[in-house]
C-alpha cells in the first residue's frame, strides 16, 4: 500500500481527543484523515460508503460498541484495517476486541508514545499492542517473533519476566542472550517470581548466554554469517526444547544482540540477524523477543531504523 492512498476515519464520542488524534496523524503527509465519527452506528455507516483504508476505534462507543461495531464494519468493509484506542485496560475486554481481527490496541494514555508506532505497524501488517498490555495470553499467542522498544529498564525486566517466567511455569524452556547485568536482574526477578531456578537450571530448561560472546559466533568483521548463526541457535534450541516438560514443548528466546549492533551503530547487521530470526522461526517451535533500549544511546533510534527494524518482527509494542 502506498503511502498517498491512506485513507483514515477516526471514531471516538469525545470531540478533543478526534481532534488530538487528527492533529497527530496529519503530520503524516501520506495519512488522510477523510471522516470522523462520533458512535458505532455512524462508524458503520461511514466505514460501508468510505471503505476506509485504516480506521481508528474507541471501545465506549454510544448505541453500539466497539466491538460490535468492529464486527458489523469486518462484514462491510472487509478491507480496512482496525486499530482500537481506548483507555480501557481489561485484559478479557481487550482479547475481545482484537479477536473481531483488528490489528492492534493502543492505550490512550500511551497514545502520545505508541499512536504513530501504532498506526505504521498495522499498516504494515503487523500487530502492535501498547507495552502494558504484555502478558495477555491471546496476545502472546498471537505473536512470535516480537520487537519490545524500552524507555525504563524495569518495565523492560518485568516484561522479561513475564515472558521467560510464564514459559518456565508452564514446564517449557527459556534462552536469554544478554548482558550480565540483565542476566543477573532477571535471575532474581524469576526466583521472586515464584520459580526455583536451581532446579530449572538443573533441569535443562533455563540456559543463559553471554549477548557479546553469542555474536562473536556469527558476526565476522562487522558482518553477520547466516550459516554459523544457524548452526549455534540449531544446536542449543533442540537441547532446550528436548529438557523441557510441557505438553507441547516450546521455548521462549530472549536475545539483545541485535540491540547491541544497532547500539554499535551497525544498523544493518542488526536488521541482518533479525531476519535470520525470521528463519528460526520457520525451523523451531520458539517465541522470539528482541529488546531495544532507546535512553542508552544518545539521540535514540532514528525513524528509518526504527521502521526497518519493526518490518521484521511479526509484532512491535513499546513501554
Amino acid at each position: 500500500m502506498e503511502p498517498s492512498s491512506i485513507r483514515v476515519l477516526v471514531v471516538d464520542d469525545y470531540e478533543p481527543w478526534r481532534r488530538f488524534v487528527c492533529l497527530t496523524l496529519e503530520i503524516h503527509p501520506g495519512w488522510q484523515i477523510i471522516a470522523e465519527a462520533s458512535d458505532g452506528r455512524e462508524a458503520v455507516q461511514k466505514a460501508a460508503e468510505l471503505q476506509p483504508d485504516l480506521i481508528l476505534l474507541d471501545l465506549g462507543l454510544p448505541n453500539l460498541n466497539g466491538i460490535d461495531t468492529a464486527k458489523r464494519i469486518r462484514e462491510l468493509s472487509p478491507t480496512s484495517k482496525i486499530l482500537f484506542v481506548s483507555e480501557q485496560r481489561s485484559v478479557d475486554i481487550v482479547e475481545e476486541a482484537l479477536r473481531t481481527g483488528a490489528g492492534g490496541y493502543v492505550v490512550k494514555s500511551d497514545a502520545a508514545r505508541d499512536l504513530l508506532p501504532a498506526v505504521d505497524a498495522v499498516l504494515q501488517g503487523k500487530r502492535f499492542f501498547s507495552g502494558s498490555l504484555a502478558g495477555s495470553d491471546l496476545l502472546e499467542a498471537a505473536r512470535h517473533h516480537k520487537a519490545g522498544f524500552y524507555l525504563d529498564e524495569q518495565q523492560f525486566l518485568d516484561d522479561l519476566k513475564l515472558f521467560i517466567g510464564t514459559s518456565l511455569k508452564s514446564g517449557n524452556s527459556g534462552i536469554v542472550v544478554a548482558t550480565e547485568s540483565h542476566r543477573e536482574h532477571l535471575l532474581r526477578k524469576l526466583q521472586a517470581y515464584g520459580l526455583h531456578m536451581d532446579a530449572v537450571i538443573e533441569q535443562g530448561r533455563y540456559i543463559a548466554l553471554d549477548a557479546t560472546a553469542a555474536l562473536s559466533l556469527f558476526v565476522f568483521d562487522g558482518k553477520p554469517d547466516r550459516a554459523s548463526f544457524l548452526k549455534a541457535y540449531d544446536e542449543i534450541i533442540p537441547t532446550a526444547a528436548k529438557a523441557a516438560t510441557g505438553k507441547q514443548p516450546r521455548v521462549a528466546v530472549f536475545g539483545e544482540g541485535t540491540h547491541l549492533l544497532w547500539a554499535q551503530g551497525n544498523v544493518e547487521a542488526a536488521i541482518r540477524t533479525e531476519r535470520f530470526c525470521n528463519q528460526l522461526i520457520k525451523r523451531h517451535d520458539i517465541d522470539i523477543l528482541c529488546g531495544y533500549f532507546l535512553r542508552q544511546v544518545q539521540g535514540g533510534m532514528d525513524n528509518s531504523a526504527y521502521h526497518r527494524i519493526c518490518t521484521e518482527h511479526s509484532a512491535v509494542y513499546s513501554r
